[in-house]
């Protein structure tokens, strides 16, 4: 399918300038074409034969990004301002060649693999979206070398620190919301963004369907959970045991600030007033009850890996743990956490080498 729009005359000869777009369908092509129109009709059309990458990527993070979150799309603006303008920007969008961007990728020496990996899907998104309006034939983005990904080491709680961490939590504010998370492995915005109405204690289970955001102050209150997909999961009953207890110091709570109490959305973890908590205060009250018992450098996130670690020690498989932490495929669980059970299966052989041997000697 092809379809033209004229974009304005020739200064020479003052004949229409026009430009054709193809698609594979009718509602490629007539989408194309709209958003050509659109940009014609503001004055912001440039032809793309004169399209810089700076200017493409102007384009693109002001158009493109509506079906992202917005702390995302604040990341990939934050990439481009600093990172890939700077290296890319003044380059033409149609010369932009494969060995330019290698080149560009290359010299990312101050950034980490794992932030150089997140600032080339960025640019990889960006360049697939020209392809798409027939801005440039092909990606050249594409197919770049990219420098290996550090695997970050997991540093769970024994049994004897965890157990001095509920401790140490007791009284606190947060004193339910470390337990919950060392006991279900949530996400400390899925925590915090968690309401009574998705706790059902007659059926035993917790549906993580949202999370707090992290601009709920200028923006929503909640975001979708980072998988984009709610779950839900029936934790151990000392987990529901812990929400019953949360339950309990809320009502206290509510009773004491009497008609300053609101918590409109009924969250379960709460300030003084019911209102929502700063994920930023959350990890701050947290960072200093692990100091006082010797855990500097423990992060709350570690509280996730805790879980995960103990629910493969207790027996559960890939694909169970992979539901109830969120994660979008059992291959990135295992990725995570594959060194766990290969060290599990190693003590395993060891203790049936023990046994073979003990049996060879009768």
């Amino acid at each position: 399918m092809e379809a033209r729009i004229t974009t304005g005359r020739d200064p020479g000869t003052g004949k229409q300038v026009q430009r054709s777009f193809t698609g594979k369908t009718q509602r490629e092509v007539r989408e194309k074409l709209q958003a050509a129109a659109v940009a014609v009709n503001s004055g912001t059309y440039t032809d793309p034969s004169r399209l810089t990458v700076g200017q493409w990527l102007d384009t693109w993070t002001r158009d493109y990004l509506g079906n992202v979150k917005p702390t995302t799309a604040n990341a990939y603006k934050s990439y481009i301002k600093n990172h890939i303008c700077p290296g890319l920007g003044a380059v033409r969008l149609e010369e932009l060649h494969p060995h330019t961007v290698q080149h560009f990728i290359n010299g990312l020496d101050g950034l980490a693999p794992s932030s150089v990996h997140v600032l080339y899907r960025v640019l990889h998104i960006a360049m697939e979206k020209a392809v798409e309006l027939n801005y440039i034939p092909r990606n050249p983005a594409a197919r770049c070398v990219l420098p290996k990904a550090e695997r970050k080491e997991i540093h769970p709680l024994t049994d004897e620190q965890a157990a001095a961490l509920i401790c140490a939590a007791a009284g606190t504010r947060i004193e339910h919301l470390v337990t919950l998370a060392l006991f279900t492995g949530f996400r400390l915005s899925e925590l915090l963004g968690l309401t009574w109405d998705s706790v059902d204690f007659d059926m035993g289970t917790i549906t993580i369907d949202k999370q707090l955001s992290a601009d709920f102050r200028r923006g929503p209150l909640f975001t979708t959970p980072k998988s984009g997909k709610p779950r839900t999961v029936t934790p151990a009953a000392s987990a529901l045991q812990v929400l019953r207890k949360q339950k309990a110091k809320q009502a206290e709570q509510r009773l004491k600030a009497g008609p300053l109490w609101a918590n409109p959305c009924g969250l379960v973890f709460t300030d003084g007033d019911g209102g929502p908590i700063l994920q930023q205060s959350a990890e701050h009250e947290f960072s200093g009850i692990r100091d006082t018992i010797g855990l500097e450098g423990f992060r709350f996130h570690d509280l996730r890996h805790t879980f995960a670690v103990n629910s493969i020690r207790a027996g559960d498989d890939i694909k169970t743990i992979q539901g109830n932490l969120g994660h979008a495929t059992a291959a990135f669980t295992l990725d995570i956490y594959g060194h766990v059970t290969e060290a599990m299966k190693q003590d395993s052989a060891a203790r049936m080498e023990t046994f073979i041997k003990d049996v060879m000697k009768l």
